[in-house]
């Protein structure tokens, strides 16, 4: 844990070969992170800027596109599992998380899958398989958590699909094999919540009306996170993710900052950790009371923002992001 009486957990939300064979190391063995990330567009930035990958890229030319990729994402999510074993050896988190593909986000069957082939492949015990919050990724989270695999629900941007994220890890709990629960085996889960996405889609509005900026996101996702420890879940955390800052006015620990809170973590590209380790405040800012949230978001309202619109829009615009950085991964390899 970053802060051990918090039980707050600080992750890498980056994956690249050379980084994992230096600097990812450093930053374990210091204490700063104690676990990591990736996504699609991680993983397109890597694939597509690093020469680290040619050489693997170059012996595979037999393969499809997909193929490819799964071959290069499962080699370096494997050696991140690899590094962090220790870490998860003893109860300190040491995940590392590798998305399925995002376009089979409305196809439960096809999630299920290729979320236990791409489990069985890696063959570790730290890895957590990374599933949208769609209704079809629900039913994957329930089925894959029923199996004993680890989870990251994620492209959190509402209450109402973190809720349905915690039922189908209670679900899957239930389901878990008769000698793991006899054997009080917890299988941990994580609710992504995507934080800064919300106030880049808000905030030029709300300047024009006078209502301060930046706290939409936060004040959004720490309802969501008050839900999900109200759910008491066991074995799941909410996670905070999106927690990079795109506004030169604010400190780059901005959401890491306003977002610490017991029992959670927070997944953030490396330069925004190294400021929060050097100059961020580490108190706990959760929880925040439901009048203040209300009193913010009423605000927002009455400026003639549909709140609940922009969070639908971010989930669809979020699911494309992704798949366009997938496309763009195949068609490049």
């Amino acid at each position: 844990m970053y802060i051990e009486d918090l039980r707050f957990s600080l992750w890498a939300d980056f994956i690249e070969r050379d980084y994992l064979d230096n600097e990812f190391k450093d930053l374990i063995a210091k204490g700063i992170i104690n676990g990591a990330t990736s996504n699609p567009a991680i993983f397109k930035s890597a694939i597509l800027t690093s020469p680290a990958y040619k050489e693997q890229l170059d012996s595979l030319s037999s393969l499809s596109p997909k193929e490819k990729y799964e071959a290069v994402a499962i080699y370096d999510i494997t050696k991140a599992a690899d590094i962090l074993k220790p870490l998860y050896e003893r109860g300190d988190d040491g995940y590392v998380s590798i998305e399925v593909d995002p376009f089979l986000c409305d196809d439960a069957a096809a999630t299920i899958a290729e979320g236990k082939r791409l489990f069985a492949r890696i063959d570790r015990k730290n890895v957590m398989i990374k599933v949208p919050a769609t209704s079809a990724g629900y039913e994957a989270m329930e089925e894959l958590r029923a199996c004993g695999i680890p989870v990251n629900a994620t492209l959190i941007f509402s209450k109402a699909q973190a809720v349905s994220c915690a039922k189908a890890f209670e679900a899957g709990a239930k389901r878990q094999g008769v000698k793991e629960a006899q054997a009080g085996v917890v299988v941990d889960t994580v609710i992504s919540i995507f934080v800064s996405r919300i106030d880049r889609a808000l905030d030029g509005k709300l300047v024009q009306n006078t209502i301060q900026p930046a706290l939409s996101g936060i004040y959004n996702s720490a309802a969501i996170y008050a839900e999900i420890q109200k759910m008491n879940v066991s074995g799941c955390r909410a996670l905070f993710a999106s927690t990079g800052v795109k506004d030169d006015s604010l400190p780059a620990h901005y959401y890491l900052d306003g977002l610490l809170a017991y029992n959670s973590v927070n997944t953030a590209p490396v330069d925004t950790i190294k400021a929060f380790h050097a100059n961020g405040i580490k108190v706990p800012a959760l929880p925040i009371s439901d009048e203040i949230i209300k009193n913010h978001f009423s605000k927002v309202a009455a400026c003639g923002i549909d709140f609940d619109a922009v969070l639908s829009k971010q989930i669809s615009e979020g699911l494309d992001a992704f798949k366009d950085a997938f496309r763009d991964i195949l068609e490049s390899v």
